[in-house]
Parts: C-alpha cells; sequence; structure tokens
C-alpha cells in the first residue's frame, strides 16, 4: 500500500495563479523522481468549524483558500529517497521561486496507508 505525505495550507486567492505555476513545478518533479502521484486540491466545500476545521487548522484568512494536496509513493524509503533527490533539484531552488503562502502555517506529515478500496 502507498504512503502518503499529506499538505493544508492557506494560499492567498492574489497569489493563487503563482502557487499554480509553483505547484505544476513541483509536481513534475516529484513524478520524475519517483512518486506515483502528485494530487493538489481547492476548498469547495469547506466551512468553517467551531471548534476545527480545515480553515481553522490554517488560519485561513477571507483573502486565502485552503489547499489541500498529497503525494504518494511506494513505501516510506522510496519517500525518504525521492524527497532527497527533490530537495537537491535546481528547479525547486529557492531562490527561483517566492513563496506564494505562508509556510508558518502549512501542515503536512506521512501517512502509512491501511485501507485501499
Amino acid at each position: 500500500m502507498p504512503y502518503v505525505d499529506g499538505f493544508i495550507l492557506a494560499v492567498p486567492k492574489a497569489k493563487l495563479d503563482s502557487y499554480k505555476e509553483m505547484a505544476r513545478v513541483a509536481g513534475n518533479v516529484w513524478r520524475e523522481h519517483g512518486a506515483l502521484s502528485y494530487v493538489e486540491c481547492l476548498a469547495d466545500d469547506v466551512p468553517y468549524g467551531e471548534l476545527t476545521s480545515f480553515p481553522r487548522a490554517v488560519l485561513c484568512k477571507e483573502d486565502e483558500i485552503v489547499v489541500f494536496s498529497w503525494i504518494t509513493y511506494a513505501s516510506r524509503e522510496a519517500r525518504d529517497d525521492i524527497n532527497k533527490k527533490v530537495m537537491a533539484d535546481p528547479r525547486l531552488d529557492s531562490e527561483k521561486w517566492e513563496m506564494p503562502f505562508d509556510g508558518k502555517r502549512m501542515i503536512y506529515g506521512g501517512f502509512q496507508s491501511f485501507l485501499d478500496l
């Protein structure tokens, strides 16, 4: 079963085109280095909850949109190897890109799949 890296972040609506461009490049880099899939989703039906919610989790502001994304790998070991290659890839050099979101509010982590129907 695949290993999954998941991400939730808030992107300013005014910078959404820049984010999409960066995501396209990043997705191609991850796939070229061996990721099984790379998916980016924009919030469509994510209400602001009273206690918890996607918008609350990333402190989403009125002029921002929640992005939910994930990358799949064959295994945790494959993920670790692929991420080393991705981080060394010059196409993602941090000097080439202005971050179109506040990385301090991004939530991310790695997950082991246990069910795939």
